[in-house]
């Protein structure tokens, strides 16, 4: 049957704009530098939810209307991909929240290592995370501060406002833990979480030590601007350097509620480094988009780079094969997660009948979103009916490939 030449809304401009303009020059110039998994996302994020990818035809029950629905990459960079992985994941995250206030701490690393970091991702990320998370569970285990074991979700983000390499860890921590012993929930000061200076002062000895620790392994790289820190002597005069300035940890004010705790990890969680809605303009020379200067209150401004330095520095920010960008830690570890979290409401109960308190607990939803729902009609609100499958375009060895899984988000 013949195909509907229907298309879903889409912004005016998309990243896959630009790659499908300007990528074809960026991998010629770049032939020599341009790493398999930088291909991959480029190659991605263009045919996404693009007939290059295959789909369905749906129909409308009521009125008849049609529309193509093209599968999506599902590719963890691309920008049209993570709603519908969002989602499930706060579904799956909303059992988890505890009754208790929440807070919000972030480290980052100082310029100098994170050029380190950007020549060793898989591995000194990895230490970025243990560091930031270590520090926190040590300090609030330590009797003077909170004295228990806490837990919290992790997530890694590379970028700044102007697409920069500016690797930061995003850290959502309940306001308590539970006594060493398991028997007693200990809650923390509604107002207050940890001590930001010794906090900092942790992470930088914890991170600084892993990170010798590797060289002295032999497990980093160094080339460019950098080969010289190949030299024992080198790198250890970068460390040394790296332990005399301040390491930045932001504490922000606690959350509202755990209803504001869900609401933020929906936009954190699964952002990408530039949202096709932040794109503003394109053409043969440059592409415009919109940033926040944090050193100006952040005030929205519009920037303007060259096609390929766009690419260049949206690129900078994929991840290695398999790397986990959200990590849970202290008693929500994967392994115990379930156990603790079960342990962790009984205490907060027994707690709660004795010192009461006004935090409400977490919202139910009653009518969940999940991608699996239904596709209403956008003209008439009837339900959308597959009328046909296709299968997306020709594989390299010239066969036809077996269809894709339909997206219906």
């Amino acid at each position: 049957m013949a195909r509907p030449d229907v298309r879903p809304h889409r912004p005016a401009i998309e990243i896959a704009d630009i790659l499908r303009r300007h990528g074809g020059a960026y991998r010629r110039d770049h032939a020599g530098h341009l790493g398999r998994v930088e291909r991959r996302v480029m190659s991605a994020i263009v045919a996404c939810r693009t007939e290059a990818l295959g789909g369905h035809v749906e129909a409308c029950n009521d009125c008849g209307m049609t529309r193509i629905a093209y599968n999506s990459c599902r590719n963890r960079h691309c920008p049209k991909c993570q709603g519908p992985a969002r989602a499930a994941w706060l579904a799956a995250r909303e059992a988890d929240l505890l009754p208790v206030p929440y807070f919000h701490v972030v480290f980052t690393l100082p310029a100098p290592i994170a050029a380190i970091t950007f020549q060793n991702k898989a591995i000194v990320y990895a230490i970025l995370f243990k560091a930031a998370t270590e520090a926190m569970i040590t300090l609030a285990a330590n009797p003077r501060r909170l004295g228990a074991e806490i837990g919290g979700v992790a997530v890694l983000h590379t970028w700044g406002q102007a697409l920069t390499h500016h690797p930061h860890v995003h850290c959502v921590v309940p306001g308590g833990g539970l006594l060493p012993d398991g028997t007693r929930w200990i809650a923390g000061r509604p107002d207050f979480f940890l001590a930001v200076k010794p906090l900092a002062q942790l992470f930088r000895r914890r991170f600084l030590e892993r990170l010798t620790a590797a060289f002295g392994a032999g497990a980093l790289n160094f080339f460019g601007d950098l080969a010289s820190l190949a030299e024992p002597a080198a790198f250890t005069a970068c460390i040394a350097a790296a332990r005399r300035v301040n390491w930045v940890v932001y504490a922000k004010k606690p959350f509202g509620g755990p209803a504001q705790v869900l609401a933020y990890l929906g936009r954190y969680t699964h952002r990408v480094a530039l949202a096709n809605s932040r794109l503003v303009a394109l053409d043969d020379d440059h592409v415009a988009f919109t940033w926040k200067d944090y050193r100006q209150d952040g005030a929205t401004k519009i920037m303007k780079l060259k096609p390929d330095e766009f690419i260049r520095r949206f690129l900078l920010h994929t991840l290695p094969d398999g790397f986990h960008r959200i990590r849970h830690f202290g008693f929500m570890a994967n392994r115990h997660r379930a156990a603790k979290l079960a342990l962790c409401r009984s205490l907060l109960l027994d707690h709660e009948r004795t010192a009461p308190n006004n935090v409400e607990p977490p919202p139910v939803s009653s009518d969940p979103q999940t991608p699996a729902e239904v596709a209403a009609c956008p003209d008439c609100g009837g339900v959308m009916r597959i009328i046909e499958r296709f299968r997306h375009s020709f594989s390299r060895s010239g066969a036809r490939t077996q269809p894709f899984r339909c997206d219906t988000s």
